[in-house]
């Protein structure tokens, strides 16, 4: 049986596993193969990619009549383009150096993609909360992304430059105190671990942060209950509203999106098959996502019992992970149980309801392919659609971190440089990440190095991209939200 794995570095060399004595060396080695300052470097390449045409050929695989919907979005400041620009940041970070170790990494790790959600008891729990992008890749990767996403956002909150800096810093203190405070434990109790939200607010130094944060939380945990707004019932008779133009029906690819859903169904674990077979899908609307996914396609589902009881699961297009040309092509053929592997392996309470599925064509393709004799694995890249399923998240609820951000940098940094450090764990050598990255101060002061000089280059990089929107080059909805 083969081990789905970002890397195995708790082995000796003749495959035995290794003692914590031997890993801590093997961490303690990594200094002298890369100093922790050498995280500091960042000059673009002499061949970098012009970062709009990066764009362009990732917009090609998207729905077109949304791309500007996209490009609203991301004109919108400098750290609403590093959220979309992930494949840009992809490329530059695998002209980096790094030291070795390899862990499931998030991919598109910038601080609006940590947020809280209710766990299967309903307790608040704070969390990374997107894995499109997620793949095996060299840890550093998701920690430059989001020290840069914290300078951004620090400069935007009106931050001077040595202020914002010292929020990645903190990031990345936290992040190498979470490794040591990890590393001598079990890999189960590191597997088990999780971050209580309630409890990190009351670390807050912030007292009126502390105050308006467990308020919110409060107030949006019974959001739930209400269907996010989503739901109309008219005499028993349960359907989805629309909220033109980013949530409506769209009949053309209503058929597609329910053979899909049925094909999600079918494919259950026995114990979900039986939930399931409750419910009936009874309604689908689509729903224009986020910043980076906006093109992808993305649709919810209403499913309903004879009594009207309801359940909301979503429909998520996934695609290449943007890091796969640089850190490796993914082990999956759907790029769908890519995602969900990665959200399984990251997150301390993840969905019961994740699971994957296909369109139609793809199915097609399959049977094409196999007729010709060909490889499946290189054949089905453009064959039609892959998608992952999940329960629709609470917005709401995940917003509750973005929310306090303003008021709280300084506690929130830290934060998320924590909750990263414990998803890393769960694949990473905790032990040998921890003995390179030592209590953390020479790597902290390199991350903020580098975020500064990314978050430059994020900047002029918006620029370039707000001067091919004004020429024409790309088009941009003037009433994107």
């Amino acid at each position: 049986m083969s081990v789905y794995h970002a890397d195995l570095p708790a082995l000796n060399p003749n495959g035995a596993l290794a003692t914590r004595e031997e890993r801590h060396a093997r961490g303690m080695a990594l200094r002298k193969t890369l100093p922790r300052r050498g995280h500091a470097e960042w000059a673009p390449a002499g061949d970098r990619g012009d970062p709009v045409a990066i764009l362009e050929r990732q917009g090609a695989g998207r729905i077109a009549s949304l791309l500007p919907v996209r490009y609203a979005r991301m004109a919108a400041s400098p750290f609403a383009f590093l959220r979309g620009a992930a494949a840009v940041m992809a490329a530059d970070l695998a002209h980096t150096a790094w030291a070795g170790p390899r862990v499931q990494s998030c991919g598109d790790c910038h601080l609006a993609n940590f947020g809280s959600y209710a766990s299967p008891e309903g307790q608040p729990v704070f969390d990374l909360n997107d894995f499109d992008e997620t793949l095996p890749a060299p840890f550093e990767w998701d920690i430059k992304r989001l020290g840069a996403s914290l300078v951004l956002a620090g400069l935007e909150a009106g931050l001077s430059e040595d202020k914002a800096r010292g929020l990645a810093e903190a990031a990345a203190r936290a992040y190498a105190g979470e490794m040591e405070r990890l590393a001598p434990l079990t890999p189960m109790e590191i597997w088990t671990n999780r971050i209580d939200l309630m409890a990190a607010i009351d670390d807050f130094s912030d007292r009126k942060a502390r105050r308006r944060v467990r308020a919110l939380l409060e107030a949006r945990l019974e959001s739930a209950t209400l269907h996010f707004g989503l739901v109309a019932d008219d005499r028993g008779a349960p359907s989805l509203r629309e909220k033109p133009p980013l949530v409506m029906r769209l009949p053309e690819n209503d058929d597609a999106v329910r053979g899909a859903f049925a094909r999600y169904v079918a494919t259950q674990p026995p114990e979900r098959g039986i939930l399931l077979s409750r419910y009936r899908l009874r309604d689908v609307i689509f729903k224009v996502v986020g910043v980076g996914s906006v093109g992808t396609f993305c649709a919810i589902g209403l499913f309903a019992t004879a009594d009207g009881d309801t359940l909301l699961l979503q429909i998520k297009e996934a695609q290449d992970s943007v890091l796969a040309p640089f850190a490796g092509a993914s082990n999956f053929r759907n790029q769908g149980q890519r995602v969900v592997t990665g959200q399984r392996i990251m997150q301390a309470a993840a969905d019961a309801f994740l699971g994957w599925t296909h369109s139609a064509e793809q199915d097609e393709a399959e049977d094409i392919v196999r007729s010709s004799g060909h490889s499946l694995s290189h054949s089905l890249s453009g064959a039609g659609r892959q998608f992952y399923v999940r329960r629709v998240k609470d917005t709401r609820l995940a917003a509750v971190g973005a929310e306090f951000v303003a008021d709280s940098l300084p506690d929130y940094a830290p934060l998320c440089g924590r909750t990263l450090a414990r998803a890393h764990a769960r694949t990473g050598d905790v032990v040998m990440l921890s003995a390179y990255l030592g209590r953390g101060r020479a790597f902290a002061e390199a991350i903020g190095a580098f975020s500064v000089l990314y978050a430059e280059q994020t900047r002029r990089d918006w620029s370039l991209f707000k001067e091919a929107i004004a020429a024409g080059r790309l088009p941009a909805w003037s009433g994107a939200a």
